[in-house]
């Protein structure tokens, strides 16, 4: 490959549309290599706007405002980072010959959760739990009695477990009803999925470019709300489990086409693997990657958007654990220990210019036996406090 100068009419350049914690890490894997890099969000001094060559605050919904910024700065790849975007907009500048990452219909399937779900169900026939979509209160109610309690209800349209609830009962409907409209996107239609008593659940790493598919060891990773707590890397599950996950990750994202890593959930009953979501994009759960491995998923990322190989070394096992703010600031501070600094153990700040109450703000990464990373993850997460 030829790599540029940056801020040269001749550069490379990647545009980051959503700006937080993964972007930055993606900006940081593409300066790495002199790419430049345009990050966009729709606040000012999101994460990966701290380094970034040049920054934008904008509407990301607004199709408009996103093809300003695309025409303004000529990108050679558009990565989506977020799911509240203008799909329009990519539409129309693959139209004009730019090149989303992965492609402009793979983000329009996967950010939605009707699109993904009816993709891999009806159309590529996976094993995923029982669903219905509804719109009203309602429909809600009448679906939930359907699908059986307790039952697991989203926006179709969100990120992060913003939305997301389980009604255990037909008294939590309205309750789970509000919940939904606290979602980061369009709440206006929501999913009602069966809730599957697993074992355990999994990310798969997968990524994927003209060189091939490659898998990362599978995520093992605790969620409240549909946000992460801790995860670990690899998770301990059968060969044959971990296969079906692989042919299944393998089928979707060969069906989604394009170039880049994909976050493939699952939830694991014994032997029986259920797809559950895709992020077409580095994925929250992923960061324990930072430790665990040579090549990172930010990494893996950049280089499958440069259609570069996708080889990497595992450095050992390892967890990461989320610090999420207990208070609300402008100006936010942080107070990490000492000791949360090792040779096997570190803290990554991210920087973001506010904190409200939840609101991640940093994650602990631990390198050792799985279970003791675990412990020492939470622990070090634990200890950090926020003012």
């Amino acid at each position: 490959m030829t790599f540029t100068t940056t801020l040269q009419k001749d550069a490379i350049k990647i545009m980051l549309l959503g700006s937080g914690e993964l972007g930055k890490e993606v900006a940081i894997e593409a300066q790495r290599l002199g790419i430049e890099v345009i990050a966009v969000d729709k606040y000012e001094n999101a994460p990966a706007h701290l380094v970034a060559n040049r920054s934008y605050a904008i509407d990301m919904q607004d199709e408009a405002a996103v093809l300003e910024v695309i025409e303004k700065e000529q990108p050679t790849y558009i990565l989506p980072e977020v799911e509240a975007i203008s799909i329009s907009a990519l539409f129309e500048a693959e139209k004009r010959g730019f090149h989303v990452i992965p492609n402009a219909e793979a983000v329009n399937k996967t950010m939605n959760r009707k699109n993904i779900r009816v993709f891999a169900a009806d159309e590529l026939g996976l094993k995923t739990s029982g669903f219905e979509f509804v719109t009203t209160l309602e429909g809600l109610s009448a679906a939930s009695e359907r699908i059986g309690f307790p039952c697991v209800i989203k926006p179709v349209m969100s990120s992060s477990g913003h939305g997301q609830s389980i009604a255990r009962t037909a008294n939590d409907i309205e309750k789970s009803w509000e919940i939904a409209k606290e979602a980061r996107g369009d709440a206006s239609e929501l999913i009602v999925e069966e809730f599957v008593p697993f074992d355990y659940e999994i990310t798969l790493l997968t990524v994927r470019n003209e060189t091939g598919t490659t898998f990362c060891d599978a995520i093992g990773h605790i969620q409240k709300d549909g946000d992460f707590i801790l995860s670990w890397q690899p998770m301990q599950m059968s060969d044959a489990a971990l296969q079906k996950a692989k042919n299944i990750a393998k089928a979707v994202t060969d069906g989604l086409g394009g170039r880049g890593i994909f976050g493939v959930e699952f939830f694991v009953k014994g032997e029986e693997v259920y797809f559950s979501e895709l992020s077409p994009r580095p994925h929250d759960t992923g960061m324990v990657t930072l430790i665990t491995q040579s090549q990172s998923q930010f990494a893996l990322h950049v280089r499958a958007v440069l259609g570069l190989p996708l080889e990497y070394t595992t450095y050992g096992s390892g967890a990461c654990g989320a610090y999420k703010a207990k208070h609300e600031s402008h100006n936010p501070v942080l107070e990490v220990p000492d000791n949360a600094f090792t040779k096997d153990s570190f803290v990554r700040v991210f920087g973001k210019p506010e904190s409200h109450v939840g609101r991640r703000m940093a994650v602990s990464l631990v390198l050792d036996e799985v279970e003791r990373a675990k412990e020492r993850a939470l622990e070090i997460a634990a200890s950090i406090s926020d003012a």
